[in-house]
């Protein structure tokens, strides 16, 4: 607990931000508690990252920062670790899956770091760095499993405990371990009646799987949209932490995500990265509970998102809530026949954002046309009315998912 606050008096030297801890009013009323999020999206470089990072690069010796540090990273440790080593004015290589976001490598790189992409996945990228910092004699800075990094993770707890008098629960994304190590250190040694929930994706539910058999265990191969958490082995480290501090470690979709992220930006005005709303997603994927009034915290881990993969997550989150219907219709290739199936468009007061006419393909019949139309609604009985109507009209139509 003293290298925690240590931590955090030593942010303060680099102007890390102490983010907002705010209370979501759309979310609160989801889950019949009282739902507060930790902005952690909202810190320099877009991730809780850079609070570890400072203080690891901090605190290395002046030989080892003048032959420079390294890491792996899927992205937000990368972002950190060169935000840090620029302000210490210190050369820096990072190592990158080949298939991280182009987003954050730009990102990186404009750190002024130098920047390799190897390997399919972040324990791909770990295996390189090894051999490289071991031939050209530079430091690796971890992404999770080292004290430094978990102490200036743990600065988010003494930040939530400080600005909530009463706190019940806490909910983290969990990767390798090293932020809800540092948080679950921070907030048991304040107050051990809270609890600590850490939340992993189902496709990599590495440290669960580790608790459960009393041992270090690798995740199998699996696809995750929260890259961030998407980590086959855990820490030793952050392992036994997790054993001693965390309550219980529950599991999240893709699908709860994507509708979370869509609900952030919409309601809250917010832009989450996938794993940045994992812990949330799981809040929000929870039936209400007879036991409400509870002060819930929720951390919005990160904000890196790709624009593109921001641009599906809106579509998916419109098509999810019942706003967004896209349908192919069958319809003879002659005139007026398109304007028959606008009209009852109409007539449901719905609007068309999209239209695409298909002739060629296979499942086409000559002398037959299909439409693909996009359509925006208020929600899912709107949709109903409409689907209704081409129904009594012996419109063929398919719903494209």
């Amino acid at each position: 607990m003293n290298k925690i606050k240590e931590a955090q008096e030593l942010l303060t030297r680099y102007d890390i931000r102490r983010t907002d801890l705010i209370k979501s009013a759309t979310f609160s009323k989801l889950n019949g508690n009282n739902v507060y999020l930790k902005l952690e999206c909202l810190q320099k470089t877009g991730s809780f990252k850079v609070r570890g990072a400072m203080v690891k690069i901090h605190n290395l010796s002046d030989d080892l920062k003048k032959n420079g540090v390294i890491a792996a990273s899927a992205g937000n440790h990368a972002q950190a670790v060169a935000f840090a080593s620029k302000i210490h004015d210190i050369p820096c290589t990072i190592v990158m899956p080949k298939n991280a976001s182009p987003s954050k490598i730009v990102a990186t790189k404009s750190y002024d770091a130098k920047v390799i992409l190897e390997g399919d996945s972040y324990d791909e990228s770990a295996s390189y760095v090894k051999d490289f910092a071991e031939k050209e004699n530079k430091t690796i800075i971890p992404a999770f499993e080292d004290s430094d990094i978990i102490s200036g993770q743990g600065t988010i707890g003494l930040e939530i405990m400080e600005e909530l008098e009463e706190v019940d629960e806490v909910y983290v994304p969990i990767g390798g371990g090293g932020l809800i190590a540092g948080i679950s250190i921070a907030i048991k040694s304040i107050n051990q009646k809270v609890k600590i929930i850490g939340v992993e994706s189902t496709a990599f539910p590495t440290m669960k799987k580790s608790i459960t058999a009393n041992k270090i265990t690798k995740a199998k191969e699996g696809y995750t949209i929260a890259d961030g958490i998407s980590i086959k082995t855990p820490g030793k480290l952050t392992f036994e932490i997790v054993k001693k501090h965390v309550d219980s470690i529950v599991l999240i979709n893709d699908n709860e995500i994507v509708k979370t992220m869509f609900l952030l930006m919409e309601r809250s005005k917010i832009v989450s990265e996938p794993a940045g709303a994992a812990a949330l997603a799981y809040l929000n994927s929870k039936k209400k509970s007879k036991e409400q009034g509870k002060n819930l915290v929720s951390i919005i881990s990160g904000g890196n998102v790709d624009m593109y993969l921001l641009g599906q997550i809106v579509a998916k989150g419109l098509m999810q809530t019942g706003r967004l219907l896209k349908i192919f219709v069958d319809l003879n290739d002659k005139p007026g026949a398109l304007k028959k199936i606008v009209d009852e468009i109409s007539k449901a007061s719905v609007n068309i954002v999209e239209v695409e006419h298909d002739r060629l393909s296979s499942n086409v019949p000559a002398g037959t046309a299909g439409v693909y139309l996009s359509l925006e609604l208020e929600n899912k009985n709107q949709a109903n009315t409409l689907l209704d109507l081409f129904r009594k009209e012996k419109i063929n139509f398919e719903i494209v998912h």
